[in-house]
């Protein structure tokens, strides 16, 4: 009896043959990192970061945030002292051609953000006891005040830690730098971005924002203080948003609006734009006065 393999004449049967083809694997288009990083998606990468932040949002109720603006580099009072401690230290060991002008340098800038570091105290006592302040009075998650930092070290820091310290939510609105820069260690987990774009960044500064509190800062506290400035002046925000300048010391200083208003540049009621203030009660009890009156009550 044959095998069944084996035809009649006991050779093999024909089979067929079938080409073997390697057929492509497309990349999905919304899973092609090299398509979403180019410059033709960028419009798409700005949809991400403006869609992607206001569910988040949404699931966690936030519809006002209170803003604090500041230097990234006060460090908190200790710490301060530490750093000017050791600098000091360092300068005395030295002495004639050793003492250079670089040192000089980091002992007058040890010194500044030495002074400085009560900025930062006074920014964590704020959100802390502004956090309080929400969450005691209003019960509704939908209309309490939240605080929203830009997420970095210094007076953000600061901002995101008060608010911990009351045990409440806060907002960390990063942003993606080459040399600063990261999500400071308060940020909760959930409400910390990083963009990519500045002008997005800013549009979530202030379409939540309800009062703005801007402490000393260089060029970015600068670039978003008058940023919000320009868009209230010019009514590009109907909304009522309180700018609170705080330490007189600093902005009496380092700005003279006045000599604006003798330019002519801007009119004399743009000074009411904003309030300059001193103590951390002054600040508090101006911001609560204002919200109660003008978000709280009409809510």
């Amino acid at each position: 009896m044959l095998p069944d393999s084996l035809d009649p004449a006991g050779n093999e049967p024909a089979t067929e043959h079938y080409p073997v083809h390697n057929y492509p694997e497309p990349v999905k288009a919304y899973k092609n990192l090299e398509f979403l990083t180019s410059s033709a998606a960028r419009s798409i990468r700005i949809q991400c970061e403006l869609t992607e932040p206001a569910l988040r949002f949404k699931k966690h109720h936030i519809n006002n945030t209170l803003v604090f603006f500041g230097s990234a580099r006060i460090p908190p009072k200790d710490e301060g002292q530490k750093n000017l401690a050791a600098m000091e230290e360092q300068f005395a060991s030295l002495h004639g051609d050793a003492v250079t002008d670089d040192i000089r340098a980091a002992l007058s800038k040890a010194k500044a953000l030495q002074r400085a570091s009560k900025y930062y105290e006074d920014a964590r006592q704020l959100a802390r006891e502004l956090t309080e302040w929400s969450y005691r009075t209003i019960h509704n998650p939908k209309e309490r005040f939240y605080i929203c930092s830009g997420g970095g070290p210094g007076i953000m820091e600061a901002a995101n830690r008060g608010a911990r310290e009351a045990g409440g939510l806060s907002i960390s609105l990063g942003i993606s730098l080459p040399f600063e820069q990261h999500i400071n260690q308060y940020s909760d987990n959930d409400l910390s971005f990083e963009f990519h774009y500045f002008f997005v960044r800013k549009y979530w500064f202030l379409y939540l924002a309800k009062a703005l509190v801007a402490f000393p800062g260089g060029f970015g506290t600068m670039d978003e203080l008058f940023e919000m400035l320009t868009l209230i002046q010019t009514h590009k925000t109907t909304k009522h948003v309180p700018v609170i300048l705080y330490g007189k010391e600093f902005w009496n200083q380092v700005l003279n609006m006045e000599a604006l208003v003798d330019w002519g540049v801007i009119s004399p009621n743009d000074l009411n734009l904003f309030k300059i203030c001193d103590s951390v009660e002054e600040a508090r009890d101006m911001l609560i006065k204002d919200l109660t009156e003008h978000h709280l009550k009409k809510a």
